[in-house]
């Protein structure tokens, strides 16, 4: 996966061919911030697949030219990370810094069935485009995650 940020002179969602903006790229306030190239490159047919279970391991890249990038996936944590293609991991990371120019490699092992997405977690990035789905397939595994609802209630399991 990559990440990059793109200046434009239109407005975002504007359509048609959109001109590079050098007043917006000087003042680091780019239309969009996007994975793969564009918004939704990640969504839909497109999402990323995988089975309860598996063992993922992602390459992220962060292209810029200027920001850097939160790394995140909303329900998991990484169980490891190569920050800036260390030759050591840490491990149990939440969320991670990726540089303009730099790139990382994180891994987890899928515990529940879901739709997770994964995001730069600089929030107001979400409406320039840097989000993704990550779709989880296989059986449910209550003894990790239940949903709960106003109607249904919900039990707290241990709390360690």
């Amino acid at each position: 996966m990559t990440q990059g940020d793109f200046y434009t002179q239109g407005a975002r969602d504007e359509p048609g061919l959109q001109n590079f903006d050098l007043g917006k790229l000087l003042h680091e306030s780019p239309e969009y911030v996007v994975f793969n190239g564009s918004v939704g490159s990640l969504s839909g047919e497109h999402a990323l697949r995988a089975t309860v279970g598996d063992v993922v391991r992602i390459f992220y890249g962060v292209g810029g030219p200027n920001l850097d990038s939160s790394l995140h996936i909303v329900g998991e944590s990484f169980d490891r990370v190569w920050q800036e293609g260390a030759a050591e991991p840490v491990s149990n990371v939440q969320t991670t810094l990726v540089p303009p120019g730099g790139a990382t490699m994180v891994e987890l092992q899928l515990d529940a069935p879901g739709q997770y997405m994964i995001e730069d977690h600089h929030i107001a990035r979400l409406e320039k485009g840097a989000w993704a789905y990550f779709i989880v397939d296989g059986p449910d595994r209550p003894d990790v995650f239940q949903p709960c609802s106003a109607v249904r209630g919900c039990t707290l399991g241990p709390i360690w």
